[in-house]
């Protein structure tokens, strides 16, 4: 139904420019309009054919630019069949310059419409400005394995889909499927003819997207409407079908109930006045079933409660791009640029990367960057929420001249030169206080093979573990023994300890030396620096403290000041 509408709107025009023909035209009026209706069915099922593939939404700019080339061929065909031997009546000019310079003026107004239209876009986007993000804990540890990674495992795993020779893997999507984030991938078919013999594909695959040791699972659930089928059975030609006056943003991904059934899901919008922008705060939500091809449309935060990704990770970018562009307008954009901010493309989905909070809701991260060239630190970074759309910046003064996510890929990339291991999925978080990169270490094959933490406003700060947990406490580690690490921030939480010492050890290391104590009835590892207490260094077994201490969730916890009844006042 959407391919036959857009075909009858793209041919306005023409029947316009066939009208005025036929009547100015010296043929006679019933023959010359006998001739345009023919070449109008002609064209009607070029045109259908035409959409049919391209799948035009039905906007303005998209008709009229249509309409324009639909008469443009056309009219000089018409004029050819009603004069053979003169191509052209003088006295057809005017009409025909008139109608297709106004066609063309409206297509041009449009077009400068667009630009204007772009601060009204900027003010569509719900924005929330943070200094900083929450202090990190344990059970948020802040690493998923890298898509390149869990695709390779599932690459080596489609030996057990039957008939596998059909098949390729399709588009990774990350979400929450019970307790546990996984990545969940289609087998989308591999070409037309395995389409057409197949009918259906297989299933698809999930693995997990915190764990590198997990191996992939596959499950048996046959869809017909997917990304990878043809003609009526190709999920974005379904979805146009019913929304022709939608644009869809992004590419359809899948997502799986709480029964493991999957769901093809695609973000739509419709434009903002006579322009293909979108109203960002209106962004929709199509759900479409693979097996019968029957689909929904919801409102991106109304969507069914096991989507995350209700807004694409293209309109997440897309969402950056306009916040930090057109902050004063598209004027300031090109030319003044004051207080412009540039998404950075570092991201694992259309430049942006998916990441869950302690609640489970995913957000897409993307950290922003000066528009002036060779400027490579970061301006502060943004928190896109994967079912409302809405943007959170996370800027202050601690994200002040931090380096930006390309300056933690190529430290990484430097460190292992003669490995050709490189950073991947960098994401930035505040880790006690610190604002810290962490970046997947893969080698070329995309296998896994480190983590790495580094300090981002310290470039040569950087620790590196085999697994998830072991970087992290080694990174805190690392943080306590440098003497010149300002510590937690002012509004970490920190609480009042006191106790009997029962036992002690100091250690010596580069960067000083080092304090680790217990207390009685109390398991909790103390750590301080002594550039911090330097009468620590004299703590004996007994001694009574009083301090103020930043507690982990692993079983240490760090001193930030601290008192000994006896050394000090």
């Amino acid at each position: 139904m959407g391919i036959l509408l857009a075909t009858l709107i793209s041919m306005i025009l023409y029947v316009i420019v066939a009208v005025a023909v036929a009547f100015a035209s010296s043929v006679q009026t019933g023959q010359a309009l006998k001739f345009a209706f023919g070449l109008f069915v002609f064209g009607f099922i070029v045109l259908a054919v035409i959409n049919y593939f391209m799948m035009p939404a039905i906007t303005i700019p998209n008709m009229l630019l249509i309409n324009l080339i639909t008469a443009i061929v056309l009219a000089p065909a018409l004029t050819a069949i009603l004069k053979p031997n003169n191509f052209m009546e003088k006295k057809l000019f005017i009409p025909l310059f008139s109608i297709f310079g106004l066609g063309l003026l409206l297509f041009i107004a449009v077009i400068i419409t667009g630009f204007t239209v772009l601060d009204n876009a900027h003010n569509t986007i719900t924005v929330n400005e943070e200094s900083e993000a929450k202090p990190l804990s344990k059970d948020e540890t802040p690493i998923t394995v890298a898509p390149e990674f869990a695709r390779n495992k599932i690459q080596k795993a489609m030996s057990v889909v039957p008939n596998a020779q059909f098949y390729d893997l399709g588009k990774l999507q990350v979400q929450q499927v019970g307790d546990e984030i996984v990545y969940v991938a289609p087998v989308e078919f591999a070409d037309f003819w395995k389409f057409v013999r197949g009918k259906e594909t297989a299933g698809y695959f999930t693995i997990s997207a915190t764990d590198v040791n997990a191996q992939p699972t596959f499950e048996e659930e046959p869809m017909e409407y997917t990304n990878s089928s043809y003609f009526h059975k190709y999920v974005q030609r379904v979805i146009y079908n019913k929304f022709p006056q939608y644009i869809q943003g992004g590419e359809a991904q899948i997502e799986v109930d709480d029964d493991g059934k999957p769901w093809y899901v695609q973000t739509i919008y419709k434009p903002m006045n006579i322009t293909n922008k979108p109203n960002l705060d209106k962004l929709q939500v199509v759900v479409i079933d693979p097996v019968t091809g029957e689909m929904n449309a919801y409102q991106t935060d109304e969507a069914p409660d096991f989507i995350e990704g209700s807004v694409s990770s293209e309109m997440a970018t897309l969402t950056n791009d306009y916040y930090g562009k057109y902050v004063h307008g598209w004027l300031n954009s090109v030319f003044g640029k004051r207080d412009v901010k540039l998404p950075n493309q570092s991201g694992t989905e259309s430049g942006v990367t998916p990441m869950f909070d302690e609640n489970g809701d995913m957000f897409y991260f993307t950290d922003m960057t000066s528009p002036k060239e060779n400027i490579d630190s970061a301006l502060g970074y943004t928190l896109v929420n994967a079912r409302t759309g809405e943007l959170t910046y996370y800027g202050g003064k601690k994200n002040n001249g931090i380096m930006d996510s390309e300056g933690a890929k190529q430290i990484v990339n430097k460190e292992f030169p003669e490995k050709k291991w490189e950073g991947y999925m960098p994401v930035l978080y505040n880790v006690d206080g610190n604002p810290t990169w962490v970046v997947n270490v893969l080698d070329p094959n995309g296998l896994h093979k480190q983590y790495a933490y580094i300090k981002a406003n310290d470039s040569d700060f950087v620790v590196f573990g085999d697994t998830a947990n072991a970087a992290l406490d080694a990174y805190r580690m690392a943080l306590l023994q440098d003497p010149g690490n300002t510590g937690a921030t002012g509004d970490t939480v920190t609480e009042t300890v006191q106790g009997t010492v029962s036992r002690v050890v100091v250690n010596s290391t580069e960067q000083g030396q080092i304090i680790q104590f217990l207390l009685e009835n109390d398991t909790t590892i103390y750590t301080v620096n002594a550039s911090k207490a330097p009468l620590a260094i004299f703590l004996e077994q007994g001694d009574n403290i009083e301090a103020e201490a930043q507690l982990m969730d692993n079983g240490t916890a760090t001193i930030e000041v601290m008192e000994i009844d006896g050394l000090t006042e």
